[in-house]
């Protein structure tokens, strides 16, 4: 940790498309993570508030440092929070943490976009780059615990950007002056023009839902159908129920709102 080493955490790395920008912010991020909770105990002793002037760097490499800051003016890389170190004693510990993690959020963009910018991405790269960033957690979720409530990191970002956009999914909802029906998603089917209007609407509000049965997220290319008491989403086989019995339902219940209903007196 001696000398002012902030400088190498970009030296001879220069990534130059939208992918490789991505890449190197999941790494910097798994290494400032790894500071923040596996390796918290080493971290807190490293940043001795009676030191000089610390900040926590992530590396590309998934491996984190506390450094003094670069010596260059102005560095090669935009600079993490300075001073980490001096706020340690002042506060409680995960407070003092939650606050570094926020920093780290806030440096892991800069760099990202400074990458963007250096290296000449227009409009619809930075859009790209942002959304991959923003399907992760951020650090500040996972050290806060906050993450777990969070939908799964995807593997593949930018084909989940493209499924959601080419979607084509029809909600079936209740119309006024008719017989009421339960509400469900049907699986991605082809669609006329007056359809893509509710469609692009039905995937901005249920790209992020999450099955209350199993978990896991919304998909164009599966049935879902909503809990008419707790108005929950559920996975058409995580509940047994199929698109042909759904068209017959007027009011859905999902097993636990069935069985609460059975176990009152």
């Amino acid at each position: 940790m001696d000398g002012g080493g902030g400088g190498g955490v970009g030296a001879q790395y220069n990534p130059r498309t939208v992918e490789e920008v991505f890449k190197d912010l999941k790494g910097r991020r798994a290494g400032m993570i790894k500071a923040l909770t596996t390796d918290v105990e080493d971290f807190y002793q490293q940043c001795d508030p009676e030191k000089e002037n610390l900040c926590l760097y992530g590396f590309p490499s998934e491996q984190w440092e506390v450094n003094l800051p670069a010596e260059e003016v102005p560095p090669e890389l935009p600079e993490p929070a300075l001073g980490i170190n001096f706020a340690r004693d002042g506060m409680q510990e995960k407070d003092w943490l939650s606050l570094v993690a926020v920093h780290s959020d806030a440096w892991l963009l800069a760099v990202a976009f400074y990458f963007g910018s250096r290296f000449g991405f227009d409009k619809a790269d930075r859009k790209r780059l942002f959304n991959m960033i923003n399907e992760l957690p951020t650090i500040f979720e996972v050290v806060t615990g906050t993450a777990k409530k969070q939908v799964k990191d995807k593997s593949s970002v930018s084909n989940h950007s493209s499924n959601k956009s080419k979607s084509n999914n029809k909600a079936v909802k209740e119309q006024p002056g008719s017989e009421p029906q339960a509400k469900f998603l049907k699986a991605s089917q082809p669609k006329d023009e007056e359809e893509e209007g509710l469609d692009e609407e039905d995937e901005d509000e249920h790209g992020e839902t999450l099955c209350g049965a199993c978990g896991e997220n919304y998909a164009s290319d599966e049935f879902w159908i909503c809990c008419d008491i707790c108005e929950k989403w559920f996975h058409g086989k995580c509940v047994k129920i199929t698109p042909a019995r759904a068209e017959h339902i007027k009011q859905y219940k999902c097993p636990s709102c069935s069985n609460n209903k059975r176990a009152r007196p």
